[in-house]
């Protein structure tokens, strides 16, 4: 709005007089200024003519726009290599075939089906081709197959192997307990070994029961999950032209596991004043290794593509960027969710929703495992099997990619999303007497065991062919998970 108070008019200053600048006579010799550094330009350093005319002469000289005499540019040849991915909608694969199609590797993704959003997008990538198919053949029955071994009505789909890995030179290998994970391990190897694959990858993890200490009256307990990988490993280090040719990857825990669905192990469980709680069979006060599966498991693996057999050939390799134990996990996650959360040790993995028969195993398995060190930390077997493999995290994984995603920063940027993908709520609805100041983990009550108090769990959803992926709390459809394999 105009001010109605009458200003006065502003004097106007005249332009400052500068003194001409006097232009020497042409036939007056000019002495060539030395520069001191060489410009910052982006013409050819080698070009003597060039320097020569950014020389200061008193005359104006022509200078070249952006867009006159620019060199071509130095050419940046693609990968020419082709890379076969198995399983490509799991966590692991998807990381890596995003980083590998965007530097040009030529990408051979299998893909059970085509259901679900990780799976539209790799089919959506450049450089990327997909392959759809089951690793395991149907017979006479319509049946599910089995989860976590037997072959049942199934059988390896060899065919389907074979072609992917024709005319392929490096291979990315993480199988899920989907079939028999085995005799498909086992058959992958072999066929990649036909094939004469240059370089083979593989998402191992440890047979616990094969290190136990010799003086040990509680011998460790084997996963069924993880002994199917640890077999595959062996059958791979049987095979003379593979075994120098592969790399065994063991990763830690997924940060992605955490949700506040009613899933088993890794529920962080919303509370009443808006906090959160995690219940789980490990110590609380032992670390574990941690590892955002979606952000780094792909250039950690592209990079040992790119350092080669000669430097990861034959080894075993654990994956994992942070070393946290319970409680500090729930500090790291409160300071990124800006919540309390507190940790509780349970014996018994509370379970809610339909699970595979090979899962359930695997939970079971954890429940024995760790509970071995409930009453002395150091009995609590380690995560990776054996200290020599635990003792390089983080510091082999910063040596294979330096940008990783913690749990703190995965709470705070990712976890929400994910929730909120999920159908959940919470992150957008304000709750009263929630603190939010010195918010830290914080390990409630002990022990917690709890044991009756098990919801849905029992042994009539033995047969279920897979976790039942609900969404929200009222258990509709899940777009975030609707096709994830917890350890895949």
């Amino acid at each position: 709005m105009p001010s109605a108070t009458a200003r006065a008019a502003l004097p106007i200053r005249p332009y400052p007089r500068r003194a001409p600048v006097e232009i020497p006579p042409a036939h007056q010799p000019q002495t060539n200024r030395r520069l001191k550094h060489r410009p910052c330009t982006s013409y050819p350093e080698n070009e003597d003519s060039y320097l020569q005319d950014l020389s200061f002469h008193p005359v104006q000289q022509h200078v070249p726009s952006s867009y006159e005499a620019r060199p071509a540019k130095r050419p940046m040849p693609s990968p020419s290599q082709t890379i076969v991915v198995i399983n490509s909608s799991g966590r692991q694969a998807a990381s890596f075939i995003r980083v590998a199609s965007a530097v040009g590797y030529h990408v051979r993704a299998q893909l059970r089906n085509l259901d679900g959003l990780v799976a539209n997008e790799i089919s959506s990538l450049p450089n990327v081709k997909v392959v759809e198919g089951d690793l395991y053949s149907r017979r006479a029955s319509s049946a599910p197959p089995p989860l976590g071994g037997g072959h049942g009505n199934t059988g390896v789909n060899h065919a389907l192997i074979s072609d992917l890995f024709h005319g392929a030179q490096l291979a990315f290998i993480n199988t899920t307990f989907w079939g028999d994970e085995t005799a498909i391990g086992k058959a992958l190897a072999d066929a990649a070994a036909k094939a004469k694959i240059q370089h083979y990858i593989f998402s191992s993890m440890p047979d616990h029961s094969l290190h136990s200490p010799r003086n040990s009256r509680e011998p460790w307990p084997s996963l069924p999950l993880w002994s199917s990988k640890a077999a595959i490993s062996s059958h791979i280090e049987s095979i003379p032209s593979l075994a120098s040719k592969t790399t065994h990857l063991l990763t830690g825990i997924y940060n992605n596991n955490f949700t506040s669905l009613p899933y088993p192990l890794f529920r962080m469980e919303l509370q009443p004043d808006g906090s959160f709680m995690w219940e789980a069979p490990f110590h609380p006060h032992v670390k574990l290794p941690w590892l955002d599966a979606e952000h780094d498991v792909g250039p950690a693996v592209l990079q040992i593509f790119k350092d080669g057999v000669k430097k990861w050939g034959g080894q075993s390799m654990p994956l994992a960027y942070e070393m946290l134990s319970p409680v500090e996990a729930c500090e790291a996650f409160a300071r990124g969710i800006g919540r309390k959360v507190t940790y509780r040790r349970r014996s018994k993995i509370d379970v809610k929703v339909k699970i595979p028969s090979g899962y359930r195993e695997q939970l079971v398995a954890l429940e024995a495992m760790y509970a071995l060190g409930k009453e002395d930390a150091s009995k609590q077997p380690p995560y990776f099997a054996t200290q020599a493999l635990e003792s390089r995290v983080p510091e082999q994984a910063l040596a294979l990619w330096e940008g990783p995603r913690g749990l703190e920063e995965y709470a705070r940027e990712v976890f929400p999303l994910e929730e909120a993908a999920n159908g959940l709520t919470w992150m957008n609805e304000g709750t009263e007497g929630e603190e939010t100041e010195g918010i830290d983990g914080e390990l409630v009550g002990g022990e917690e065991e709890n044991e009756g108090s098990d919801g849905d769990d029992d042994d009539d959803d033995d047969d279920d062919d897979g976790l039942v992926m609900g969404g929200g709390t009222g258990g509709e459809n899940t777009p975030a998970r609707r096709e994830e394999s917890w350890l895949a």
